[in-house]
């Protein structure tokens, strides 16, 4: 099993039923959560806010294309977590997501939903769930791209 795998097993271990069974796995589920509203289920930019933002969202189904049919991985990670500013995303302290990949959000938030954490693995840190949430969106993100 590959580190990706793995962590998206923790993840996905530490949703509620409900929402693990609704939206069929963890990377599916992230991206509902924080992507979708603006770029659309399909990753096209079609999201139901779309047309009321001033900058249309990007197009996520073709990063690979417009990176000579690598994945960019390290690009796509960084602006997720803020590293690399996306002036429609607003600013790394309160992102268009809010607080969701963020450790210091995450601390002071129920991590899992309505699942406490330290009810389950008092061990598992806030960054560790940013981490594990960013990992969701990227493997969401390779699976949708154009061939």
């Amino acid at each position: 099993m590959t580190r990706l795998a793995a962590a998206l097993a923790i993840l996905a271990a530490g949703m509620t039923a409900a929402a693990a069974s609704e939206n069929g796995d963890a990377s599916t589920f992230e991206y509902r959560s924080g992507c979708a509203a603006c770029h659309g289920l399909d990753g096209k930019g079609d999201g139901p806010v779309s047309s009321q933002l001033k900058v249309p969202p990007a197009d996520l189904t073709v990063l690979s294309k417009h990176n000579n049919g690598v994945f960019p991985f390290d690009s796509v990670y960084a602006t997720v977590d803020g590293r690399n500013a996306i002036a429609a995303h607003g600013t790394r302290e309160m992102p268009i997501w809010g607080e969701r990949y963020s450790p210091n959000g995450v601390a002071e938030l129920n991590v899992w939903g309505r699942i406490n954490p330290s009810e389950i693995r008092p061990s598992i840190d806030p960054e560790t769930v940013v981490r594990l949430r960013i990992l969701a969106v990227i493997d969401y993100l390779k699976r949708i791209q154009e061939k």
